[in-house]
């Protein structure tokens, strides 16, 4: 009888353990029975090992669980910092895009302001789609990343996030051009025209231009050929204007035989109409 009550009494005192007695005495306790212990030291104490360990997943879930408690404490911006960087860490970047803004905006004094910053313009890199998608995120990441190099023109970031600048820029080029070769797929050839101009006055540097200059030729014949007559001369100008813009720049080009036999018949229509050519 003795032997039952000693047993029982035990298992009961081992159910009357607190969470951070369990914690304390080494026993395994998951994140959730330590969040909801409702213990702020002892929820922070575990963010904190978690992070040392590099458990993002259960760091970021722990240091979320005790922000609440530590408003107005002089812990407040290193446990919303660390709470980001947890996010970050484990490739979670749309949350950690909106914890690290939100970081930016209330805590920019902090000493880990510069951090935040970084890490914010890297999750907008790494949510930027290829060329074929939007490219909002693109734009927002090289608007990120030159806010941030000159905020701090001498990071030991600068040098890698110019770099990137450069990286994505070269997207936002691919995408201009992918999207005017669209139109130009679709036989659309008016549009096709302005969203290549478009392409080539906001990129001059692109590393299409030669097909574009081409596209553009090809598509101002194409417009004119099938057009109605009363739109037909303007349009052969067009023809030989762009002709003369493609050759001037790639003299030696595989498509200058085609471009001339559509400059030929641009000339004999407009010959044939008097319509004074210019070049």
């Amino acid at each position: 009888m003795c032997a039952i009550l000693f047993v029982g009494t035990a298992s009961a005192r081992k159910e009357q353990l607190t969470v951070r007695e369990k914690v304390e005495l080494g026993k395994r306790v998951s994140v959730h029975r330590v969040i909801k212990s409702e213990d702020p030291e002892l929820i922070y104490s575990e963010a904190m090992k978690y992070y040392g360990k590099e458990k993002w997943k259960q760091a970021g879930d722990l240091f979320e669980a005790c922000r609440a408690y530590f408003v107005g404490d002089m812990r407040e911006d290193s446990i919303a910092f660390m709470s980001a960087r947890s996010k970050f860490k484990d490739r979670d970047y749309l949350d950690a895009t909106v914890r690290l803004d939100e970081f930016r905006r209330k805590f920019g004094r902090s000493i880990f302001i510069e951090d935040a910053e970084a890490m914010l313009a890297m999750c907008h890199y790494y949510l930027a789609p290829d060329p074929t998608r939007d490219q909002t995120i693109t734009a927002e990441a090289i608007v990120a990343f030159s806010e941030f190099i000159e905020r701090y023109p001498n990071s030991k970031r600068a040098e890698a996030f110019s770099n990137l600048i450069t990286e994505l820029t070269e997207r936002l080029k691919e995408k201009a051009y992918l999207n005017a070769y669209t139109y130009y797929k679709i036989q659309r050839y008016k549009s096709a025209v302005i969203a290549l101009r478009n392409a080539l006055k906001q990129y001059p540097d692109t590393p299409h231009r030669e097909d574009i200059l081409y596209l553009i030729a090809v598509s101002n014949y194409r417009l004119a050929h099938n057009s109605i007559e009363e739109k037909q001369g303007e349009r052969y100008l067009n023809v030989l204007d762009s002709y003369y813009s493609f050759i001037n720049e790639f003299p030696e080009s595989k498509h200058r035989k085609e471009l001339e036999r559509y400059t030929k018949e641009a000339k004999d229509y407009l010959d044939k109409n008097n319509i004074e050519k210019q070049k």
